[in-house]
């Protein structure tokens, strides 16, 4: 789990965050937490944390002051600002020193839990940050704009932030475009450097906006005017963009969504763009794919009659008799009212969801089964050979899931737990150790022992604590600590949640 130290010299602040989130939801746990930013950092060499939660204003030693000397200790440290002042100043020290987020006072809880969902995400992919100034700002910038096309920040809250950014967003039309190096997906430092010339060759237009999601995609967000020249001109420029970053990265390719009519048009645009990424496999000689071209060709536009959420409940049920019953009742039922073009457009359209659908579960490049798949449908010369085409597709999907259940890394980690839980225990950790994502092993752990691994963990140690309580003359605090919690408050709330009453009390009475 990671570590969070909370900082801030009003009490019922940090009684607040202990109670407003849940945080072993995002794998997290509150492991100290100081009054004032001196007392912090006395604390901070005997208790490595991964995440900083601090107030800005306090004696002794302020929260701007706390980050500068903490990242001598820890350079990679994440760190979230709280802060009852709405000043440009204080933001701007804080975007110098590497931030994940500048939050006001009184908390928004959807904002820090949006905040803490963010981090955990980097934390996973083990990011390392660019640690020049100029990154603070940036990363303001990838934590707003993320949300906003992303869907998880309100309207309002994100005016006021793109205006607290000096974010350009005030042409009437938007688009999206999405840069992908496909050969190197993942890899973090090649990906930065990317980044970095990206950035560099349109610093020169105000209009675009630049940030890294959580894939490690390069967004581009493009505010214009709505004249048919602008348009061309932004279009053709993406193309330059592409065109010349393929000289380093020649497996380079950009996915640009629709010109959509105001700001909370653009989600729609970031997906399309998405989108647009999987037709590599159809179209692997283009360097920009445009949605519209996809929508011209029929590819986009097609009339879909698949009810895709009953695909999914069938693919999480690794169904493959039903999906490929499924797909044949389907195409069935519109093979009379549909030209063969249609058909087969829709079936391109399905290969591509099955993709997108595994990677969103796996967390990793599935391109080989759904190249072949696409080659068999654009192959197909009979209604017949095309429903065999999809449900092959269907069934190799299963298959590579059906194939990771049966992998004993979920017994292995299970073992890890029982010879370690009083050690730091992380998905993130585990996953590095057996060479797999940590949202994808958490996953398979949830399936396999039908709890999350943070639930797991506290379970297990609570039952360890238990133990010593009944049979041991030891303190409560040195069982915490024997059980893996290095926080003894956070011991006192997770034992309660679990057994009903305080560890002492169940001293006495247990």
């Amino acid at each position: 789990m990671y570590k969070v130290f909370i900082v801030d010299d009003e009490p019922f602040i940090i009684e607040g965050l202990y109670d407003i989130v849940d945080w072993a939801a995002f794998g997290m746990e509150i492991v100290n937490h100081a009054g004032n930013g001196q007392a912090a950092l006395q604390a901070l060499p005997c208790q490595p944390v991964d995440i900083l939660i601090t107030d800005i204003s306090m004696p002794l030693m302020n929260g701007l002051e706390l980050i500068r000397e903490a990242r001598r200790l820890q350079p990679e440290l994440k760190v979230i600002i709280l802060s009852g002042f709405n000043e440009f100043e204080y933001l701007k020290e804080g975007m110098k020193l590497g931030i994940e987020n500048y939050l006001l006072k009184p908390i928004n809880v959807d904002e820090l839990e949006s905040t803490l969902r963010n981090t955990a995400a980097k934390l996973d992919q083990l990011v390392t940050p660019r640690l020049e100034e100029k990154y603070g700002i940036q990363i303001l910038k990838d934590n707003i704009l993320h949300r906003w096309l992303t869907g998880q920040i309100a309207a309002a809250e994100f005016e006021e932030r793109a205006r607290f950014m000096n974010l350009s967003l005030a042409a009437p039309y938007v688009t999206v475009a999405v840069l992908r190096d496909q050969g190197h997906k993942g890899q973090v430092q090649r990906s930065e450097l990317l980044f970095a010339q990206v950035e560099q060759l349109v610093a020169e237009h105000p209009h675009l906006n630049l940030f890294q999601d959580m894939d490690g995609d390069v967004v581009v967000v493009a505010n214009i005017g709505d004249s048919a020249e602008e348009t061309g001109r932004l279009m053709s420029g993406l193309q330059e963009l592409a065109d010349g970053l393929a000289l380093t990265y020649p497996d380079l390719h950009m996915g640009a969504g629709r010109l959509v009519q105001g700001l909370y048009q653009a989600p729609a645009s970031y997906e399309q763009a998405k989108k647009a990424l999987q037709y590599v496999m159809i179209y692997p000689d283009r360097r920009v794919i445009d949605y519209a071209m996809l929508d011209q060709r029929g590819y986009a536009g097609v009339s879909f009659f698949i009810d895709w959420k009953a695909y999914v409940k069938l693919i999480l049920s690794r169904s493959t008799e039903q999906l490929a019953e499924r797909i044949r009742t389907d195409f069935e039922q519109h093979r009379h009212e549909l030209t063969p073009e249609q058909l087969q457009n829709t079936a391109l359209e399905v290969v591509i969801r099955f993709k997108m659908e595994l990677e969103s579960i796996k967390h990793a490049e599935e391109t080989a089964i759904y190249q072949q798949g696409l080659r068999l449908v654009l192959d197909s010369i009979s209604f017949e050979e095309l429903v065999h085409a999809l449900q092959q597709v269907a069934t190799r999907t299963v298959e590579s899931l059906i194939q990771d259940l049966r992998n004993p890394i979920v017994s292995q980690v299970l073992q890890h737990i029982e010879k370690h839980y009083a050690e730091e225990l992380s998905l993130k950790l585990l996953g590095a150790q057996y060479h797999l994502h940590p949202v994808y092993l958490g996953q398979l752990f949830h399936k396999e022992t039908g709890e999350t691994f943070a639930e797991y963990i506290n379970k297990y140690r609570i039952e360890r604590a238990k133990e010593q309580l009944r049979t041991s003359n030891l303190k409560v605090h040195e069982i915490a600590r024997n059980v893996g919690y290095w926080e003894t408050g956070y011991f006192y709330k997770q034992f309660r949640k679990y057994v009903g009453i305080s560890p002492t009390d169940y001293k006495v009475f247990g």
